[in-house]
């Protein structure tokens, strides 16, 4: 068996060749790994026509059934793991063992909501009157379209399919170009375990906003999720409000790491080491601002440096590298350019250096000094990169913490429970680490306030995005 799926479209539960095709490449070295089908108009209406046949059919699947056919999708998945990872490794770029824990993330996404399904659970309501009865009950909002990012491929789409699956909704999917083996291989494993034709679609294109608008044109289409950049997010909400889609949107992050000076500083390192190298650094939830207590700032950069002095940078699929390449040459030019301004404006290179880029390596590098005005504090920076500012207080962190337009996560590091209290309550976030690098897990909501979104996914409330509220009001 090749280790790579079909490389066609997935419609109503058939591969489906199209005339034109696109390359995805090894981000290492620009090695063609496969040519893919590009979904044409025809195909991406076809899919849109399978859902609508086999929604009324999916809806009234019982809820367990639905959620048996999610866990043999997980439990495909991990006995799958390393052939999936390899995939992931070799069109991302990621290190392998951050391929092969993502492979388990994504699963834990169709476990999970594996059993939301049967808890999808309705209301009675006491009536005004004694001959009436008020009764609330939870519905698929319809066929949905997924679109998700080339950062996170596999857990990006099982996090959306996974609760519109279990709701009652059948799905058509555009991944990322860059990635859409991995969610080619998601429909794989759908299809072996049984999962109804027409239930799942999968579209890759190089032209995602041609897919776009050809999801947002349809009237059959109900809801767009949607993981990407702030701009195209909004840009979604805009014309998806003609025809009042749903939507949910999981947009850009600024996350700020606060450790301020009551922190147990190896934990605070070990665990920001975490939250910012993780797949280099290119990740929504990646610490993007570190924000240090004067009185540990000296204590905590030399720490930190020593940790990242450890790091492996190289092809993803060889041994015992930590961080592989970036996602293309746009993805390196905005390291660059973001550390080059910072440098410009007076940042302080700590470790690491320009110089030292080969490709589409990028080495891990330290800057200190930074400031307010410098372009990585207001942009993500998508790159292993380290960015220090310095604070004189408390207050005077949580300030910075707050400032940007961004909501996604945020990391605060502190011994004192009543300061980890009180500083988790001040930030103007979605998501809040207290002494923890890693909060994304199947079972927490994901999503962000101001620019980072709309929505949560995961979780019970992941799956609520995925139904409409009906109230029954009965005369007896």
């Amino acid at each position: 068996m090749s280790e790579l799926p079909p490389t066609e479209c997935f419609i109503d539960g058939r591969w489906v060749a199209t005339k034109q095709r696109f390359r995805v490449t090894d981000p290492f070295d620009n090695e063609t790994i496969a040519e893919v089908s590009d979904a044409d108009d025809k195909t991406i209406d076809d899919g849109i026509a399978a859902m609508s046949r086999i929604a009324p059919v999916w809806r009234a699947t019982p809820a367990p059934a639905r959620g048996t056919l999610l866990r043999a999708m997980a439990t495909a998945m991990i006995a799958d793991e390393q052939r999936l990872a390899r995939i992931c490794t070799r069109e991302n770029g990621k290190a392998l063992p951050d391929s092969l824990a993502e492979v388990r993330y994504a699963a834990s996404f169709l476990s999970w909501f594996a059993g939301e399904a049967e808890r999808i659970y309705g209301e009675t309501i006491p009536a005004s009157r004694a001959e009436t009865r008020i009764v609330i009950t939870r519905e698929p909002v319809g066929p949905c379209a997924l679109i998700t990012p080339w950062n996170f491929p596999y857990a990006m789409l099982t996090r959306k399919l996974g609760a519109a699956l279990a709701a009652g909704c059948p799905v058509i999917a555009k991944p990322a170009s860059q990635t859409p083996l991995s969610a080619l291989a998601l429909a794989q494993l759908a299809e072996r375990a049984g999962v109804p034709a027409g239930v799942v679609n999968v579209v890759p294109s190089h032209d995602a906003k041609r897919v776009g608008d050809r999801f947002l044109a349809s009237r059959a289409i109900r809801k767009i999720s949607f993981t990407g950049s702030t701009k195209v997010g909004i840009g979604l909400a805009k014309a998806g409000a003609d025809d009042l889609k749903r939507m949910s949107l999981e947009l850009g992050g600024n996350a700020p790491l606060v450790v301020l000076g009551d922190a147990d500083l190896d934990l605070a390192v070990a665990q920001a080491m975490i939250a910012k190298f993780r797949n280099a650094g290119q990740s929504c939830v990646a610490a993007n601002r570190f924000i240090l207590e004067r009185s540990i700032a000296t204590s905590f950069t030399e720490k930190m440096i020593g940790e990242v002095g450890k790091l492996v940078v190289g092809r993803g699929l060889d041994e015992g590298v930590t961080i592989g390449p970036l996602i293309d040459d746009a993805a390196v030019k905005k390291v660059r350019t973001l550390v080059e301004d910072a440098v410009k404006k007076g940042a302080l290179m700590m470790h690491g250096s320009l110089d030292a880029i080969r490709g589409r390596l990028v080495p891990p590098m330290v800057l200190a000094g930074i400031t307010s005005e410098m372009e990585l504090w207001r942009e993500e920076i998508f790159g292993p990169v380290v960015a220090i500012r310095v604070a004189d207080s408390e207050a005077d962190a949580l300030a910075m913490a707050n400032d940007t337009e961004h909501g996604l996560v945020a990391y605060v590091f502190a011994r004192e429970h009543a300061r980890q209290q009180r500083f988790a309550e001040g930030l103007e976030s979605g998501m809040v680490g207290v002494n923890e690098g890693l909060v994304s897990a199947a079972q927490a909501p994901f999503g962000g306030v101001k620019h980072s979104g709309l929505g949560r996914e995961g979780s019970r409330h992941g799956i609520e995005d995925y139904t409409n509220l009906k109230y029954v009001a009965t005369r007896v």
